[in-house]
């Protein structure tokens, strides 16, 4: 092989063109300057960097071994504990757990919860019903309190507040933090603020010199106000905890919580039809490109997994798939918890639709191509093979399911 140093003039385009969504990730890292002052400053973002704690910032996406290592397979690296035996005063934060699982939007609210409970305080965690997390140790979770019960399941906003109302009565959390969603604690967060007689703090971005910066205006304008006891918090509030592990330790409420006759019936899950999902409201698509050949395997695929379909530009463009179901910068920009991609190689505005999914599986057959490098879990094979082994394990777990239930 040569060892003649190649330049790749694509990549020179793109570390020249700001407007171009890789633009960022074309420049060289930059570890320290020189300010306008004449003080060197120092990047606290940087690799290796020693922060006021004596925190050294680790790279677990394998950026440092050329990118041999990917983040899945990255080395585990044991976090420092951060331990609050005897808390001052407690921050209690209620995340949604949409699928029994943090989100995003919960592990942002983690990170505001310890800004505010800072050394001598706890981040006190409370949970409605089963989960299915074992993360909160590393998300930031000092003590972890889960209420549970029948009468806690489901839609129960009622029988919910009048929890959070046992929680507030015993621990007396000096602040309340809940997600500004529409899963469920938007609304909870103001129930129970009318239920404490409390003005909270809603779609608080920042919080800031004793204020919570919110948004105001349909969302044009900012509204500062003092800082509250409730905060309803929005995404991208904080930066999650990422440099600590804690201690999750468990506790429980000192008295049982009333159960009272419920003003709401829940009538359970209503059954819809996966392809009537649009696809930006869609937790759960199965998105094929131009390396399925079976398109009607495909279909049965999705059918058989209950996903909501999805295709790449090029599909759409032969004709396999609708306009209205292309993923991507000119088609629908998507949130999935799961997003499979098959036969998709991951062109630049497919990856920026798919940018805010959670998790990301990539069924192809080039190892090497971008979708894989984007995905969290890859299959590299035959897209027909896969697709039909996974029809079987889907319809042998039906029946295993069927017997239990027998």
């Amino acid at each position: 092989m040569s060892d003649i140093i190649r330049r790749d003039p694509r990549a020179e385009w793109i570390a020249r063109n700001r407007l171009h969504p890789l633009h960022a990730a074309m420049q060289p890292a930059q570890h320290s300057w020189m300010g306008p002052n004449g003080i060197i400053r120092k990047n606290p973002h940087g690799i290796g960097f020693i922060g006021p704690n004596g925190i050294k910032r680790i790279d677990r996406s394998g950026a440092q071994q050329g990118g041999a290592t990917k983040r899945t397979a990255a080395v585990e690296v044991q976090l420092p504990l951060h331990q609050v035996p005897a808390p001052a005063f407690y921050i209690s934060v209620v995340p949604d757990m949409v699928g029994g699982r943090l989100s995003s939007h919960d592990r942002d609210l983690l990170g505001l919860a310890h800004q505010l409970a800072g050394k001598d305080g706890a981040v006190l965690a409370v949970v409605f019903g089963e989960h299915k997390e074992n993360a909160f140790a590393t998300a930031g979770v000092d003590r972890l309190l889960v209420l549970e019960g029948e009468q806690f399941s489901g839609y129960a906003p009622e029988q919910r507040v009048q929890g959070l109302r046992a929680v507030d009565n015993q621990f007396s959390p000096r602040h309340w933090l809940l997600p500004d969603s529409r899963t469920g604690g938007g609304e909870l967060g103001r129930r129970f603020a009318a239920a404490l007689g409390e003005r909270p703090a809603t779609r608080v971005w920042q919080v800031k010199d004793q204020e919570c910066i919110g948004r105001a205006g349909a969302g044009l304008q900012d509204l500062a106000r003092p800082l509250a006891r409730l905060i309803l918090a929005a995404v991208e509030c904080a930066e999650p905890v990422s440099e600590t592990r804690h201690e999750a330790l468990p506790v429980e409420l000192s008295t049982a919580v009333v159960r009272s006759l419920s003003r709401i019936e829940d009538l359970g899950a209503v059954a819809v039809d996966p392809a009537a999902i649009p696809m930006a409201e869609a937790e759960f698509i199965f998105s094929g490109g131009n390396g399925v050949k079976d398109w009607g395997l495909f279909h049965r695929t999705a059918e058989a997994l209950g996903a909501t379909e999805g295709a790449s530009r090029v599909a759409v463009d032969d004709g396999f798939m609708a306009r209205d179901r292309q993923v991507g910068a000119s088609g629908t920009w998507v949130t999935a918890r799961v997003y499979v991609a098959v036969g998709i190689s991951g062109a630049i505005q497919h990856l920026q639709g798919i940018g805010a999914c959670d998790k990301v599986v990539a069924i192809n057959l080039d190892p090497g191509c971008d979708m894989i490098k984007r995905a969290d879990l890859s299959v590299i094979g035959e897209s027909a093979e896969i697709l039909q082994a996974l029809i079987a394990a889907v319809e042998a777990y039906r029946n295993d399911a069927k017997r239990d239930a027998a």
